[in-house]
C-alpha cells in the first residue's frame, strides 16, 4: 500500500483529533466522518479495536507506513528501556520529523518532501533519506540554493522551539542536541497500547 496522500481533515476526524497538526476544518466538524456523523450508533471499541486504533494513528501521524513502522518497533525493543517509550523517540529521531521540528517545514509531509528533493543537508552531506536516524551532535541544514524557498521561509517565520533542538534561523540550520524526553514530546500517544498490540 502506497502512503496516504488524501484528505487529511477526515483522518483527522476519524481518530477524533487534530494528529496532522493545527486544522481549522477539524475545528468545525471535530465528529467522525460519514454521512451520519455524530448521529451514527457506533459500537464500543474492544481492547484489540484501541490499541489497533493507537498503532493506525501514529503511522498516520509520522508518517510511516506498515512494514517501516514494524521495523521500527524491533529496534526499539532491542534498546534498553521502556518498547513503548524508544519507539516514539525513534520516531522522533527520523530525520523528516527532525526538519519539521526545527520549523523548516510546516508539516511532516512537506518535511518529506524537502527531504526526498535534497534541499536538506545532514552533517554536510545532502540527504534524501527521510527515515535516516539523527543521532545527538548531528547538524541538520538547508542547502545553500534551497534557502530561499517560499515553504522554508514562511515556516521557519513561525516555528515552535524545542529543547533537544538548538536552531539558527540566519544560516537556515540546526543541531539535533540529544534524545528527547518523553513528556516533552507534545503528540498525544498511548504508547502502551501500541506494546500490548505487538506483544499478543
Amino acid at each position: 500500500m502506497a502512503r496516504y496522500t488524501g484528505p487529511t481533515t477526515k483522518i483527522a476526524r476519524k481518530f477524533g483529533e487534530p494528529i496532522f497538526g493545527a486544522d481549522k476544518d477539524f475545528e468545525k466538524r471535530n465528529y467522525p466522518p460519514g454521512q451520519h456523523g455524530l448521529a451514527a450508533k457506533r459500537k464500543k471499541s474492544k481492547e484489540y479495536g484501541n490499541q489497533l486504533k493507537e498503532k493506525q494513528k501514529v503511522k498516520y501521524m509520522y508518517g510511516v507506513l506498515e512494514r517501516q513502522f514494524h521495523n521500527t518497533y524491533d529496534k526499539a525493543s532491542r534498546m534498553p528501556g521502556q518498547k513503548g517509550e524508544n519507539l516514539v523517540l525513534l520516531l522522533e529521531s527520523r530525520l523528516d520529523n527532525v526538519v519539521y521540528r526545527l520549523g523548516i517545514a510546516p508539516s511532516r509531509a512537506a518535511a518529506r518532501q524537502l527531504v526526498s528533493h535534497r534541499h536538506i543537508t545532514l552533517n554536510g552531506a545532502v540527504c534524501n533519506v527521510p527515515s535516516a536516524f539523527v543521532k545527538a551532535g548531528d547538524v541538520v541544514a538547508v542547502r545553500e540554493r534551497s534557502k530561499n524557498l517560499e515553504v522554508i521561509t514562511a515556516s521557519v517565520a513561525s516555528a515552535t522551539k524545542y529543547s533537544w533542538l538548538e536552531f539558527d534561523a540566519q544560516t537556515l540550520s540546526g543541531k539535533f542536541l540529544n534524545m528527547p524526553l518523553r513528556a516533552d514530546i507534545p503528540e498525544n500517544i498511548n504508547e502502551q497500547l501500541i506494546v500490548d498490540l505487538y506483544s499478543k
